[in-house]
């Protein structure tokens, strides 16, 4: 079955404004990015809207009316110094979470081997009762419920390579040891959190990066931490964070790598997710604020899907 790729022209319109590195133009190079024929092969489909009841079996029914209440009529509104919403924030983030819960559904029923969303808001900063580092809804930890309570998936793994750690998952996943949270990221950097020895109930698998460390780092803290942690879990579906921050030439933070090492970490996660889910696996947009290598990598991130659906 081909990789199935989400996204919605609704996500161009949350507005950030005028210098924040969370803007519309990342979308428009992803698209730019995979539209050459090497890509034609992907099945591609608008989001749908998330489900209210879905959302909150993340976040709370209060903090889901907060954030519609919040949505302004006119202009831009802050929620914290960095996390800004339009009006037409609430319908992105409904579908952005949307794209990764319908691309959870097409994966578990056998339509899709594999997907990617390219939506915004990302999600992996969002705790269940707060917005923050740019994200309103936490898309793959809702994703990751909806896997458990609408297919039966009893094990279910997030792995994260985001420059920046995704407190909000890890937050929503702390104290269950069904879930797997494991991260790369740089530390010190925001939001702070991340250590190793943040180990929730001994399903939190954090790998910690330097600034100025690169390939070997990187590669080492998967081999290493990451992957044997998700083996011996054995997810039934896995969902990735894909953040592609940690590029050399991205401007928020300080880590080496290349679109090459996205392509091997995202090689390597397949392997993983083929001998415990049947290659069921679903990414999806966190980070990434370079255009230009922002397209690169995503493009590598998607032909290695690709090449493991066909």
């Amino acid at each position: 079955m081909p990789t199935l790729l989400l996204t919605h022209p609704a996500c161009l319109l949350h507005d950030t404004g005028q210098g924040h590195p969370e803007r519309s133009d990342r979308l428009r190079a992803i698209d730019e990015a995979l539209a050459g024929g090497a890509f034609s092969g992907l099945k591609r489909e608008q989001a749908p809207l998330a489900d209210l009841a879905v959302i909150e079996r993340v976040h709370p029914a209060r903090y889901v009316e907060a954030i519609r209440a919040a949505t302004p009529k006119h202009d831009l509104i802050w929620l914290d110094p960095d996390t800004i919403m339009s009006p037409r924030s609430w319908e992105a983030a409904l579908r952005a979470t949307g794209a990764v819960v319908y691309a959870v559904d097409q994966v578990m029923s056998g339509a899709a081997d594999n997907a990617f969303c390219a939506v915004r808001p990302p999600g992996h900063h969002s705790e269940p009762a707060r917005p923050m580092g740019f994200c309103l809804f936490n898309n793959v930890a809702i994703a990751a419920l909806h896997a458990r309570a609408a297919h039966g998936a009893e094990r279910v793994a997030v792995v994260d390579f985001d420059v920046h750690h995704g407190n909000g998952t890890q937050a929503a996943f702390w104290a269950d040891k069904e879930l797997f949270y494991g991260s790369t990221h740089q530390m010190p950097l925001f939001p702070g959190t991340g250590s190793l020895s943040e180990t929730g109930a001994g399903n939190i698998f954090n790998a910690p990066l330097r600034p100025g460390d690169g390939r070997e780092h990187f590669r080492e803290a998967f081999l290493s931490r990451i992957l044997p942690g998700l083996h011996n879990f054995g997810p039934d579906i896995l969902l990735i964070s894909a953040g592609f921050d940690a590029h050399r030439d991205d401007p928020l933070a300080e880590i080496e790598l290349t679109e090459a090492d996205f392509a091997w970490v995202t090689e390597k996660l397949l392997e993983t997710a083929e001998k415990h889910a049947g290659g069921k696996v679903v990414s999806t947009l966190e980070g990434g604020y370079d255009l230009d290598a922002l397209g690169r990598s995503t493009a590598a991130h998607v032909e290695a899907l690709m090449q493991a659906s066909s």
